[in-house]
């Protein structure tokens, strides 16, 4: 397994991320006052606006920013100013990546919250976005001819680097004609007009001495323009489409979902559609490589997207970013940086992982390749961490799921605040248990409590009407949140047809899953699956196709699991009583020897 390591060495300035500690403190002091809500937008664009000006550099005062057009600003408090002062002197000596950066997250940190969800403003750290933009040239992107686009280009982390190396593959050359060419090939686009103008404006500062030696101004390259509203002109127009887009659930137009109908099953995301819009945009061998949650590659909503990526543009490269805290401000999610090549024939792809440092060293550790499922709706299995390699190999090989042994996954049918006025403290006719998430124990039992405020503990069915809500069958029940950092993320246990019995039904609470037959004779009983789901080897399994805190019940059918001969093996040391290590090892032996005797 393979390493690279770089070291920021003691004169090299302070990062990006050691600057932005204090100037946090700075925006939350300056917003003490309690603004309005509606007031923060105004204050957020003031704010940046007062850094941009401060970060001149001493031998260039005057530097001519771009027009701000159609943008409100607020007149600060001496208190903001003098902060937004601090900010601008503490990063006017950064190179112009780094600053935009912090430019950038001052910017986001004191947005209203809704603005800054409704459109995924997310700025990346110069870190990343080096990493994606060394993994687009691998990929084959030519600095000296391509076009690029950046379609997400607030606060300009991408176009700035690429301008750099645009100029220096053309370095030697006219003044006038470097302008000429950053004009005609490169391209950013964000419907927040402050976002872009924000690109811009750090653009123009970190190009000033270019553009003084060839005596005119820095290309226009940004545009104020909601990406996703396609024109006939923007396909197969550029050779690298890149950035970090939006992220987010959405409720497109309609017409808008028949443009993206072809990407989208369910419900969509922002960062889906942008990342169909990005097939259009690139020529045909153009590259995609963008910044995006790691859901795409397992979730039920994303399998229209992996369908579309599997036809139109194969993965080149994944990278994982192995530390979500402190990389991105407020992001829970897991991250990856991928990128994709238009009309690929290739289903392999490396696959590396990226660990950002306090330190500013910037690690890289390679894990070697993956392939595309032969079902590209189905996962794409990758190892999440570097001693998941060997393990999601073997996973691919496996072809046994929970249907194979006659089991399928559904939510708990008791959505809680839909039937407050059902709910009751004491049982009685047509009164049937409510089976909560705290009835799973984190050690695999079941154990019927309502702990939880408004956790009653019955529940009055209203029948025949509500006969849907009620379970009459076992099953083993699963936690439907938990997160990687925990010791185990499936976390079962077998709802006991005995309890079942003894209340005629119970009714289950939508934050956990059922493992139901879908035949009437499964292979094995429930309180094998509960097992089998709860064991380390399974466990592992997960964590190589999940990327979120969700359990969700589409990615559970698809986890491999072992040939229905090892789950008969385990049977019988279920129904003996054998000792649960016993078990574990009958279990981790079938991830182990995957072949085709195994998996007959």
């Amino acid at each position: 397994m393979g390493e690279i390591v770089k070291t920021r060495s003691a004169a090299v300035r302070p990062t990006a991320a050691e600057i932005h500690a204090p100037i946090d403190h700075d925006i939350a002091r300056s917003l003490s006052s309690q603004l309005a809500e509606d007031h923060r937008l105004a204050f957020a664009r003031s704010f940046a606006h007062a850094v941009i000006r401060g970060c001149r550099r001493a031998d260039d005062p005057e530097a001519v920013l771009p027009p701000l057009d159609g943008v409100e600003l607020a007149r600060l408090s001496s208190d903001a100013a003098a902060a937004a002062a601090r900010v601008g002197g503490a990063i006017v000596d950064l190179p112009a990546e780094q600053a935009a950066y912090v430019v950038g997250t001052a910017y986001t940190t004191a947005l209203p919250e809704a603005y800054r969800a409704t459109h995924g403003i997310f700025y990346t750290p110069p870190e990343l976005v080096e990493r994606l933009l060394v993994m687009s040239e691998a990929a084959g992107v030519n600095w000296r001819t391509c076009r690029v686009l950046d379609p997400a280009c607030g606060g300009g982390a991408f176009l700035l680097p690429i301008a750099r190396r645009m100029i220096a593959v053309l370095k030697g050359t006219d003044p006038v004609f470097i302008l000429q060419q950053l004009g005609a090939r490169l391209r950013g686009f964000d419907v927040d007009p402050f976002g872009g103008w924000l690109a811009q404006a750090m653009l123009d500062l970190a190009l000033r001495d270019l553009a003084r030696e060839a005596g005119r101004g820095v290309p226009r390259v940004v545009e104020t323009r909601d990406s996703l509203d396609l024109k006939p002109a923007d396909h197969g127009t550029y050779d690298l489409v890149i950035g970090n887009p939006p992220y987010g659930r959405v409720s497109p137009a309609i017409e808008r979902r028949a443009v993206f109908r072809r990407s989208i099953y369910g419900h969509a995301n922002l960062y889906g559609l942008f990342t169909d819009a990005a097939l259009r945009w690139a020529r045909e061998d153009g590259v995609i490589g963008y910044v995006t949650p790691t859901s795409m590659l397992s979730g039920l909503y994303y399998k229209a997207l992996r369908e579309l990526l599997a036809a139109e543009a194969r993965p080149h490269a994944v990278n994982f970013v192995s530390e979500r805290d402190g990389v991105f401000a407020d992001v829970l999610q897991e991250t990856m940086l991928a990128t994709y090549r238009r009309r690929s024939k290739t289903r392999t792809a490396k696959v590396g992982f990226i660990e950002i440092r306090a330190a500013g060293e910037v690690r890289l550790r390679s894990a070697g390749a993956f392939s595309l499922p032969a079902r590209p709706a189905a996962p794409w299995l990758l190892p999440r961490t570097p001693e998941q390699m060997a393990l999601s190999t073997r996973l691919r090989a496996m072809p046994h799921r929970l249907a194979d042994y006659g089991y399928g996954v559904s939510t708990g049918p008791l959505v809680w605040n839909r039937f407050k006025g059902q709910f009751r403290a004491q049982g009685g006719a047509g009164n049937f248990p409510v089976i909560w998430a705290e009835s799973v124990t984190s050690d695999g039992r079941f154990l019927w409590r309502s702990e939880k405020r408004n956790h009653a503990p019955w529940f009055a069915a209203r029948r025949p009407k509500d006969d849907w809500l009620i379970v009459t069958q076992p099953c083993v029940l699963l936690q439907r949140t938990t997160a990687k950092e925990q010791p185990r993320r499936l976390i079962a246990a077998e709802l006991p047809a005995s309890f079942i019995k003894k209340h005629g039904g119970v009714t289950v609470e939508n934050h956990l899953n059922m493992v139901r037959p879908i035949v009437d004779e499964p292979r094995v009983p429930p309180a094998v699956i509960a097992v089998l789901l709860n064991s380390a080897a399974v466990d592992a399994a997960f964590r190589c196709i999940n990327g979120s805190v969700a359990v969700s019940a589409f990615e559970l059918e698809e986890m491999p699991l072992p040939s229905p001969a090892a789950v008969r093996r385990v049977a019988k040391l279920v129904a003996t009583g054998a000792a649960p290590a016993a078990i574990e090892a009958v279990i981790a032996a079938a991830y182990e020897r995957v072949d085709a005797a195994s998996a007959a």
